[in-house]
């Protein structure tokens, strides 16, 4: 019996370690974790099962126990009188010979058996800790792209948002220990920092004020404020005045401070003269708006587009804009029914096209790509071949693995999940396939297949180009129909806050729109490249993001869009 349960045991872990290591990455699709949140209901269904059978077994007992404590208690006044009575002392050694045997069962039954069992089996669609650790990033991408301080974040108090939720300060503990492991010690600060507010406004938890004033003192002390280290040291010594590492800590950072103190005042005299520097840049003429937007680095500008600043169009420039219904030149499928067509912008020009996909073929679409979902592909910008990117993040840019040198390098950072469909899948794919090619006039056998992707948490893509460049002389060589010519994505749902598209160079940010496509070239007639295309996804603040986009290739559009000898027409 004992071997069995050993053995049963054994397997059960085996079992778990096994499927944890097939888990896959659900934070980088909105849609794939909605299904955990099936799992975890199941698992609450099982949980309470195991409680009520519990319950039963503890009430038996109790039941069992009252009625022993009411019979010893009279049996023990006279113990003598009790056993002169045959039937008490038949029933005193029918007791102890059988029925506290049944109770000794009764304990050591194990309720346990059908809650461990699915657990088990629901554990290969658990999270893994990369989805953990990947989730916690996307909150601080998010708090860096939208300006959020740590206090909106934990009470959870988003714009849009249904369902609002609270996080704990062992949350925002976690959070920091995951920025302080990526030696990101700004995150560490705001998240140790918010994790000490809510224990000092006396919230219940097991996590000790001492050890996260560790965490913080030595994260504001690796940005170089010593003597607000210090202050925290102190802190921490006021509750645990034997903590060794911080009794080490003050001592080094009082010397410090009056290291600092004593070089400061030598350097006097270089201070005074960079503030002259910096009064004569100020007295230097003042740049345009634009000029000034075009000198901010890529990384600013895209964030800044992401929350809806940057420069704006001019009252001229958006007056040439305009909204219309477009039949590609009295195309037969168009002529009855033209399509809505508004203007977006005009360098380049992007258009977007209203009620262009129905609900009905957004639900079958993301049907057929749901099972299929997998992390999202990057153009190698060495090989040309698509390929999944594994990537670190850190808080200024994120990094892929160089195929050759195997070194991390910059590069088009992407967190969500995509798959390929094409026209033999479903009908309703050639269906969309074809209309791309009605309204565009351009030739989609070359083209790439339809894209889905759908973003995860804090989902996004950052700035990048569609096309291959110059530099890139096997890029889509192995597909043989040429470089991306035109790029034409489909809104597949409403985003509640985030999730833009947005094109650094020229200021321009697109928002989704549910049922509604943006198209643009990316190349120029000449077959170069319009480097102002170069764009990304916003990260989603709130919401749950799909799209679906077409590459369109130069291969058999000779015809559909006649080349110019002009470089940039």
């Amino acid at each position: 019996m004992l071997f069995s349960r050993m053995e049963h045991l054994c397997w059960c872990l085996l079992l778990l370690s096994s499927l944890q290591s097939v888990s896959a990455d659900f934070f980088t699709s909105i849609g794939q974790m909605t299904d955990l949140l099936y799992t975890e209901k199941d698992l609450v269904t099982s949980l309470k099962d195991y409680i009520k059978a519990e319950e039963n077994k503890l009430a038996q007992i109790k039941q069992w126990a009252d009625k022993m404590d009411s019979l010893t208690t009279t049996a023990t006044k006279d113990p003598e009188a009790f056993l002169g009575h045959p039937v008490n002392a038949f029933k005193l050694v029918k007791r102890l010979n059988t029925e506290w045997g049944n109770l000794e069962s009764l304990v050591l039954s194990d309720t346990t058996d059908g809650f461990i069992s699915n657990l088990t089996i629901q554990r290969q669609y658990f999270p893994s800790d990369e989805d953990q650790t990947g989730a916690a990033k996307a909150l601080l991408r998010l708090q860096d792209t939208y300006r959020l301080d740590s206090n909106t974040i934990s009470t959870g108090d988003l714009p849009g948002v249904t369902y609002k939720s609270r996080m704990t300060a062992e949350d925002c503990f976690e959070l920091g220990k995951i920025a302080y492991t990526e030696v990101d010690y700004y995150h560490t600060e705001l998240w140790m920092a918010q994790a000490l507010r809510q224990l000092e406004e006396g919230e219940e938890s097991t996590l000790d004020k001492v050890t996260v004033l560790d965490y913080l003192s030595y994260a504001i002390y690796q940005q170089g404020e010593m003597e607000r280290a210090l202050d925290y040291t102190k802190k921490l010594l006021a509750i645990d005045p034997e903590h060794k590492r911080a009794n080490g800590n003050l001592k080094y950072f009082q010397f410090q401070i009056e290291k600092q103190k004593k070089a400061a005042e030598e350097e006097g005299a270089k201070e005074d003269l960079e503030t002259d520097k910096v009064e004569v840049t100020k007295k230097k003429k003042k740049r345009s708006a634009k000029a000034e937007f075009k000198l901010i680095p890529e990384r600013k500008k895209y964030e800044m587009l992401c929350r809806g600043e940057g420069i704006k169009m001019t009252p001229r420039r958006q007056s040439r804009l305009f909204c219309r219904y477009y039949d590609n030149n009295r195309h037969p499928r168009l002529l009855l029914a033209p399509v809505k067509q508004q203007d977006e912008w005009d360098k380049p020009y992007i258009v977007r096209y209203l009620d262009i996909i129905s609900d009905e073929e957004i639900a079958k679409v993301k049907q057929l790509a749901k099972p299929r979902l997998r992390r999202a592909t990057i153009s190698n910008p060495i090989t040309g071949v698509l390929e999944t990117a594994h990537y670190r993040i850190s808080k200024r840019r994120a990094t892929v693995h160089d195929p050759q040198t195997g070194k991390l390098t910059t590069a088009q950072y992407r967190v969500s999940k995509s798959a390929w469909l094409t026209g033999y899948d479903d009908p309703v794919v050639e269906m969309i396939n074809e209309r791309i090619e009605d309204i565009t006039g351009l030739e989609m056998d070359t083209a790439e297949e339809l894209q889905v992707a759908n973003y995860g948490v804090g989902g996004q893509y950052e700035p990048h180009f569609d096309f291959g460049r110059k530099d890139e002389p096997d890029a889509f060589k192995e597909l043989g129909t040429g470089n991306r010519i035109a790029t034409w994505l489909f809104y597949m749902s409403d985003v509640l806050a985030g999730g833009a598209t947005v094109f650094p160079d020229v200021g321009a940010a697109v928002w989704p729109q549910k049922s509604s496509a943006v198209f643009w070239y990316n190349l120029f007639p000449s077959g170069e490249g319009d480097y102002s295309t170069r764009h990304a996804a916003c990260p989603v603040l709130v919401g749950n993001k799909w799209v679906s986009n077409k590459w369109i290739h130069e291969r058999g559009q000779e015809w559909r869009r006649p080349c110019s000898l002009n470089e940039t027409d």
